[in-house]
């Protein structure tokens, strides 16, 4: 390893990721490069704690179903329920069961304890409601926007039509939809009129704006818009589920990671008068390059979320993408990026991109992993991102 390459790496810190970020980014995004590794999410909590006490972060976005964070934001923000009920219904994926997460929860509960509503930490979902069965049907996000305007509005359609037109939800959930385009709702006439509807319930959200958030609150119309986009958002998935072109895979993966931009720029406005705001997701969710995933024995390609609130927010956004060195017998080669990092002397390193990309003689060639669950990092692209993250073992 040459001097320049290891001058451009420190241990892991807070501070020491942060003082590689621009003074004014409100939206910092933290990469993992695999999902299900405990290693990044206590790194991310440790990051997490270090921003709210140093940097005046106020809340923190996770990869996870964006409605059913609304129960774990209740817990923390305001104690509802238990932290049983928060991790069993305030995450999608499976990421319920990790151990992390739940010391997250348990963490910014026991720090909002006794502390005014405005310095409270909140936590968010900005994924939509999706499995890897497919999408969810979007009634609870439906219903929730039209009960919350037919409360304050006189509305020309009534619960009985929006119910008729969703129908059962056994039909938008049918998960042999996902590799058979003939079973999906998406494009029926019943599908076609609510997502007219979904645009209009929104048109007179935006509308009434000043009078709805005045009459309940900023949160509770703040919640509604969330509603809003969910539904429009769930509609137009479920649309491209019935499509049947070649592109099908790559446009869905687009709904999703606009979907989630979406609700960071959402979050982030929510978020404005309190202070910036920790996204934690996969790498291919958060990195400012174009992802590309092998998928269905096919390349697909398509723009991150990251990448769309990237080109949004200018230098307001900073991304940290995360690696790793060995996992069990998956060792690196001694030439790729991971090899060279893994002769770095600290188990846990935080390393300038800029610098790094500048300092390599030559790109290095692309790792490729013995896990599939595994992406490796793009050695060609490494300078896009403000920081790498690096954990020589997991």
């Amino acid at each position: 390893m040459t001097d320049p390459i290891r001058a451009a790496a420190r241990e892991f810190t807070g501070e020491a990721l942060t003082a590689l970020l621009s003074p004014a980014t409100r939206l910092l995004g933290l990469g993992e490069p695999t999902h299900g590794v405990e290693a990044f999410l206590e790194l991310r909590n440790e990051l997490f704690r270090h921003l709210v006490a140093h940097q005046n972060y106020r809340s923190i976005a996770l990869e996870t179903d964006c409605l059913g964070a609304l129960v774990a934001d209740a817990y923390v923000t305001d104690g509802v329920g238990t932290l049983d009920d928060a991790m069993d219904l305030g995450f999608s994926h499976g990421f319920g069961a990790s151990p992390a997460n739940r010391e997250l929860l348990r963490w910014m509960r026991a720090h909002n304890e006794g502390r005014p509503r405005p310095e409270r930490v909140r936590f968010y979902g900005f994924d939509g409601p999706l499995e890897i069965t497919g999408p969810d049907s979007p009634r609870p996000a439906l219903t929730g926007l039209h009960d919350y305007l037919a409360a304050h509005l006189d509305l020309a359609g009534d619960r009985e039509t929006l119910d008729e037109l969703l129908g059962p939800d056994e039909r938008w959930i049918d998960p042999a939809a996902l590799t058979d385009p003939t079973r999906s709702v998406g494009r029926t006439p019943e599908a076609m009129r609510l997502r007219l509807l979904a645009d209009d319930l929104r048109a007179l959200l935006t509308a009434y704006a000043p009078q709805l958030s005045a009459a309940t609150s900023p949160d509770d119309w703040w919640r509604a818009d969330l509603y809003g986009r969910t539904a429009a958002g769930l509609l137009r998935y479920h649309a491209g589920m019935a499509e049947t072109g070649p592109t099908r895979i790559d446009a869905l993966m687009r709904l999703r990671d606009a979907m989630m931009a979406d609700n960071l720029d959402a979050i982030l406005g929510h978020e404005t008068r309190r202070g910036p705001t920790l996204a934690f997701a996969h790498n291919l969710h958060l990195q400012r390059d174009r992802s590309r995933l092998h998928f269905a024995g096919e390349g697909r390609q398509w723009w991150s979320a990251g990448a769309i609130v990237g080109a949004r927010l200018g230098d307001r956004y900073a991304f940290a993408a995360a690696t790793f060195g060995s996992r069990g017998d998956d060792v690196p080669a001694p030439d790729t990026l991971e090899g060279l990092l893994s002769r770095l002397p600290h188990a846990r390193a935080v390393v300038d991109a800029g610098r790094l990309a500048a300092a390599l003689d030559r790109t290095p060639p692309a790792r490729v992993p013995a896990d599939h669950t595994y992406l490796a990092l793009d050695p060609a692209t490494i300078d896009r991102a403000d920081a790498i993250v690096f954990v020589r073992e997991i």
